[in-house]
């Protein structure tokens, strides 16, 4: 795992058929793809599905806070869930 203190780096991925640069930890990073391979998509169609999400929000943060709050939205839902049996 990562380091948790380290600046961002970043990255490009293609959104609806264009390319953003987003920046991100990279503890972030790695989470964002350890979460890609558990759903089975790419990277970039979980960036662009919390894109969709993030855009349908009342108040959508930036796209980069937008991915750190649905990985730590995943987060306590798994520990709200409990130990997998």
């Amino acid at each position: 795992m990562a380091t948790p203190y380290h600046p961002p780096a970043k990255r490009s991925v293609e959104i609806a058929g264009h390319k953003t640069s987003i920046s991100l930890e990279p503890l972030f990073w790695e989470m964002l793809r350890d979460a890609a391979r558990e759903e089975g998509v790419p990277v970039s169609a979980l960036v662009a599905r919390i894109d969709v999400e993030r855009i349908a929000a009342d108040t959508p943060p930036g796209l980069a806070g937008a991915i750190r709050l649905w990985l730590a939205a995943r987060l306590c839902a798994r520990a709200a869930a409990g130990p997998v049996q």
